[in-house]
């Protein structure tokens, strides 16, 4: 693990990390499973690929036209469960507060989410006055774990990888850190259990991210 001075950026992830978890991921699967019966017969389950990479995988199947249709209608049921989803949840209590804090220390700080930018926009109307950047699935080309969402904000925030910290509560946000060249944390504030985070190989790891940047506040590091 690097030790870098002091960070200069921290990016998090969103849904579990700085929001309560809602969204019902199995559900999702199943319901993009029944709407694909519809375009290719027989489809099952795609068992650990997640939703969008299971929509692209499926499309790909399609001629061009049908794939459009599918993709479209796919997405479309995954917003709407999104909308819901954040009609449901709020940030967790520490979020304000501790985004504030490093706000007033110079940190620069970004959300990357494959979720929607209207679904953030709902649970945190005013991340504005706290982040630098909030790039959701429809502002970049390649989602996460594709190191280019973490990059793009990063660029944003016209910091290095080097000095910077991703943070999420799934094994894909160790991943998206480790090829975007950012030091890694994960939280087990998801819907992910901290065995599983820990066999990810994070450089942290904390049952949430206030705690985790009370951890990083104590070692000098923000």
């Amino acid at each position: 693990m690097r030790t870098p001075a002091r960070l200069a950026a921290v990016v998090f992830d969103f849904d579990g990390t700085l929001a309560r978890p809602a969204l019902d991921f199995p559900l999702m699967k199943r319901r993009v499973g029944l709407l694909a019966e519809g375009f290719l017969p027989g489809v099952h389950e795609p068992g650990p690929l997640p939703a969008l990479e299971w929509i692209d995988a499926l499309a790909a199947r399609l001629e061009a036209r049908r794939a459009r249709d599918f993709r479209a209608q796919a997405l479309a049921l995954i917003a709407d469960m999104e909308r819901e989803a954040a009609a449901s949840t709020s940030l967790f209590d520490f979020v304000r507060p501790a985004l504030d804090r490093l706000r007033g220390r110079g940190v620069a700080l970004a959300v990357v989410t494959r979720n929607s930018r209207d679904s953030v926009n709902t649970v945190f109307p005013d991340a504005g006055r706290y982040l630098g950047a909030v790039l959701a699935r429809e502002d970049v080309r390649a989602v996460k774990p594709h190191p280019e969402h973490v990059l793009a904000a990063l660029r944003a925030l016209d910091r290095a990888p080097g000095e910077a910290l991703m943070v999420g509560d799934h094994p894909q946000d160790v991943q998206v850190a480790r090829a975007a060249g950012t030091l890694s944390a994960a939280v087990s504030s998801g819907d992910t259990a901290p065995e599983r985070l820990a066999r990810a190989g994070p450089d942290f790891l904390e049952a949430d991210a206030g705690l985790l940047l009370e951890r990083l506040e104590n070692l000098g590091w923000l």
